[in-house]
Order: structure tokens, then C-alpha cells, then sequence
């Protein structure tokens, strides 16, 4: 099931450097042992994307289009395996595991369809009398080898949307995946191997933060592609030197559900899950929740109800939505962040004992906005959601905006004035109307506002992210 103990550069395996242990989230069982790179390691790496950069480069669309159509065939055939994988490392249920391949194929698929829709346009230049000679065209065409830094959190579907762009828009990838998840990764670079690419076109190159710094500093390198949280990513583009940097990174995600929902249950089934699947290890999971006063009790007792369903269960059941966090440590801090909520006067609503790396499903009641607790404040990145009470629309929108971050959001509410005030004044990536804030379609514009990073991903946007324009002018 596993792939060799082995970090990957272009075609070639090698063992040599530290071990990295991989572990089986639920279990504590050893799965694998990963070699990770010296900086010597990464400077080969370095070199075999600039000459995978150049052959990608030069090939047609078709041939891009038959190379992401064969890893897509690739991860079809794999599918259970990888699944399987990503269950194990990631600790995600089973059923979430199979659907992030799904993504995954989709994903590969979108990028394969783009391969020849990513050309340019023609250029107006006669556009006075100076000019009227001129006719031109531009193009878009990669900066260079793209790095990409991805979270523990989807090993196979944030690794796929930064290779499927890169490969469809001509470029080359050095990946880094997360220390806890890299087997997921090793088994795609099999399939991108087995895929008719050239040699180097995709490198994994698992290592400790210190060669993970040398690559980000290395101009050879032309985009950074980097996701995770604020922290490191705001680190990162400090040192990224002269690079294209794209920073998909962490939020706190807000819902705010008025008196005129179209389902208050509905809208309580679709927070709930949103906040408490895989024990809320989502980026863009619903966090904080606003509720009208006049439907608040009745809303809460929704949630209640509803909440009180999810509990850390074995992730290989077919039936899971939780399983554990990713360490116990993590597992803590959460603990820690409730406990700090609760000194300072947060009810709660349901609430359960943290065993290990096994966290319940949280909820709190906070009167008031809660500014100042880290529950409220900071990316929870675990199962627990804070409810609070409001009184106008305004003060709704006030108090879901009042934060640093700005990823995504949602409201509830039947009224297309509320929608689009709330679209105009809530300062996000996406709003998502009628649904949870984690609605993520892989061909959407996806990325956040201020602490919630800049630039865009979803295929077709990153492959503008990887690419620069390119002008054409001719006289006569």
C-alpha cells in the first residue's frame, strides 16, 4: 500500500539524510519511514526543475493535455490506495479520504481542459494616428519552476492545485509536502512518473524547515505556492526574494443566519458539519456562527441537537465524519483555547473530554462579540464553534467582519438585499450564500483577504498566478 522510504528528485529516487517517521494518526502505528533532503539534495532538486522547466515549456498544449489526462487516469486507478493513504497519515475519515481523491481527479481533469484555453489575445495599438501601424498580440507564458509548501490537512487535492496549473501553464514542481503527510505525495509522483512528463517535471522533496528556507530564497525558483498558516506564510514572503508569492492561509471563518433562513435545521445541519468534519481541520470551517435574536433559541437548540451527534470515531469506519486531530499537541492547544473561552464567562452548549488526539464536538455561547479569546480571535483549526446573539443586520455584518482574517463566509437569509449587502461589506474571498462557509468548488477563484493571504488559486487562476504576460509588436 505504502511507497519506498524514499525523497524523489525528477525521475530518480534516493535515500540518503535523516529519516522522517510517518505515523498512523488514529493508531499511533509506524506506516513509514521518509528520507528527507540535505541542502545539497535540494540544490539538485533545484537543478533538475530548471531543466524539466525548459523541456514542459516547449511542449504543445496537446502534449500538456495528454500528460494531465494520463496522471488523471493514474489517480483513478490508485484510488483506493491513496484513500487509504490519506485515512492513515492525515487521520481523515475514510469517506472524506475517498472524496478528496475525487476532488483530486477533478481538479486534474480542469487543469487538462485549460491546456489550450490559456493563450492570450490580440492587442488594439492603432489607437491614434501614431500608432495606426502597429498590430500586436500577447501571450501568457510560465514565470519558471514553481515551489509549493501544502498543509497535512488534504496531502492529495492542495498538492494537485498547485502541479495540475503548473503542468497545464508549462512549468515544473518542487514540492514540499507536510512533515506529517508525505506518502500521499510520493504515491502522486509515481503516477506523475508513469505519466509521459519529462524527467524532473514534478520533485518531492520532503525536509526540515531549514532546506524548506533554502528553496524559498532561491530565485531559480520563480513562484511560491505556499498554503498553511498566517504565521509561516507571512514569514516566507519576507524572504521569498524576487519570486511570484501566492499565500492561501488560515481563517475564522463566519456564518450568520437571520429570521428569514430559508431552513433554520438545515442551516444548523450545514454549520455542524462544517465546523466539526474531520475535527474541523478545514482552513475555511464555520468557526463563528451570528444568529438573529428572534430565531436565537430555536436556531441553538438546532445546533445542540445536531452537534451532539459528532464524536472522534475510528476514521476507517465508512460511516465517520470525525477521527483524530493530528497530534495530541494540537489536540491541547484546542483544549487550552476552550478552556480560556470558559474562565472568561463562555456557557457551554455541548461539550465532552478531550482523550489524546481525540477532541469532541464543542459548542459555546459567548454573549458579546468575545473579542480577546483565541477561540474567537485566532484560526480554532479544531472541532469547536462559538455562537453568538445579534440584534440588527448591521450588527451582524459588524461583528462577522471584526477580525484580521478574511477567507470565506456565509449568511443565511432569503432576502437578495441582505445577500448583497453583505457581499459589499464583508471584506472575504468568497461569500457563500445558503450554505457553510467550507464550500469550496475546485474550479472557483479560491484565496483570502488581509491575514487569509493574497493571490488566487482554483486551475485556471492558478495558472495565471504561474504565468506573466508576453507582448508581441509589429509594424506594418
Amino acid at each position: 500500500m505504502l511507497p519506498p522510504p524514499f525523497l524523489v528528485i525528477g525521475d530518480e529516487v534516493h535515500e540518503a539524510g535523516a529519516r522522517l517517521r510517518v505515523e498512523d494518526r488514529s493508531t499511533g502505528e509506524h506506516l513509514s519511514d521518509v528520507v528527507t533532503a540535505t541542502h545539497a539534495q535540494a540544490e539538485d532538486a533545484v537543478v533538475v526543475a530548471e531543466t524539466a522547466f525548459e523541456a514542459s515549456r516547449a511542449l504543445s498544449g496537446a502534449a500538456r493535455r495528454r500528460i494531465l489526462r494520463n496522471i488523471g487516469r493514474g489517480l483513478v486507478e490508485h484510488r483506493d490506495r491513496l484513500a487509504r493513504i490519506i485515512c492513515a497519515e492525515a487521520g481523515k475519515p475514510i469517506s472524506l479520504a475517498k472524496a478528496e481523491v475525487d476532488r483530486a481527479i477533478v481538479t486534474v481533469g480542469l487543469a487538462s481542459e485549460e491546456t489550450t484555453r490559456h493563450k492570450g489575445e490580440v492587442l488594439a495599438l492603432d489607437i491614434s494616428d501614431a500608432t495606426a501601424m502597429y498590430s500586436g498580440h500577447h501571450v501568457r507564458v510560465p514565470r519558471g519552476p514553481v515551489l509549493g509548501i501544502t498543509p497535512f490537512n488534504f496531502p492529495l487535492n492542495l498538492v494537485a492545485h498547485k502541479l495540475a496549473p503548473a503542468i497545464a501553464c508549462g512549468a515544473s514542481l518542487v514540492l514540499k509536502p507536510a512533515p506529517q503527510t508525505p506518502l500521499t505525495a510520493l504515491v502522486l509522483a509515481e503516477i506523475v512518473r508513469a505519466s509521459g512528463g519529462p524527467p524532473g517535471l514534478f520533485t518531492v522533496l520532503p525536509c526540515e524547515n531549514d532546506v524548506a528556507e533554502r528553496l524559498v530564497r532561491d530565485d531559480r525558483l520563480r513562484t511560491l505556492a505556499f498554503t498553511g498558516s498566517a504565521e509561516v506564510g507571512w514569514r516566507l514572503k519576507a524572504i521569498a526574494g524576487k519570486k511570484h508569492v501566492v499565500l492561501e492561509l488560515g481563517g475564522n471563518a463566519a456564518a450568520i443566519v437571520h429570521e428569514d433562513a430559508p431552513s433554520l435545521a438545515l442551516a444548523a445541519q450545514l454549520v455542524c458539519g462544517s465546523a466539526f468534519n474531520y475535527a474541523g481541520q478545514v482552513c475555511i470551517k464555520t468557526q463563528r456562527v451570528y444568529v438573529h435574536r428572534p430565531i436565537a433559541e430555536r436556531f441553538m437548540s438546532e445546533i445542540v441537537q445536531r452537534a451532539s451527534l459528532y464524536a472522534p470515531q475510528d476514521p476507517r469506519d465508512e460511516l465517520a465524519t470525525m477521527g483524530p486531530m493530528v497530534s495530541e499537541a494540537h489536540a491541547e492547544r484546542v483544549e487550552a483555547w476552550v478552556g480560556e473561552a470558559l474562565e472568561a464567562g463562555a456557557v457551554p452548549l455541548v461539550a465532552g473530554r478531550r482523550e489524546g488526539s481525540r477532541m469532541p464536538a464543542i459548542v459555546l455561547r459567548i454573549d458579546g462579540a468575545g473579542k480577546g479569546l483565541a477561540v474567537v480571535d485566532e484560526e480554532v483549526f479544531g472541532p469547536v464553534l462559538t455562537v453568538h446573539v445579534y440584534d440588527t443586520w448591521i450588527d451582524a455584518l459588524r461583528l462577522a467582519g471584526d477580525t484580521r482574517y478574511g477567507l470565506q463566509a456565509s449568511v443565511f437569509t432569503d432576502s437578495v438585499s441582505r445577500v448583497r449587502e453583505a457581499f459589499a461589506k464583508l471584506a472575504v474571498g468568497t461569500l457563500v450564500v445558503n450554505d457553510a462557509a467550507s464550500v469550496r468548488v475546485d474550479s472557483m477563484p479560491y484565496g483570502g483577504t488581509r491575514d487569509s493571504g493574497m493571490g488566487r488559486e482554483g486551475v485556471r487562476w492558478a495558472m495565471e498566478e504561474m504565468s506573466e504576460v508576453k507582448a508581441m509588436v509589429v509594424r506594418g
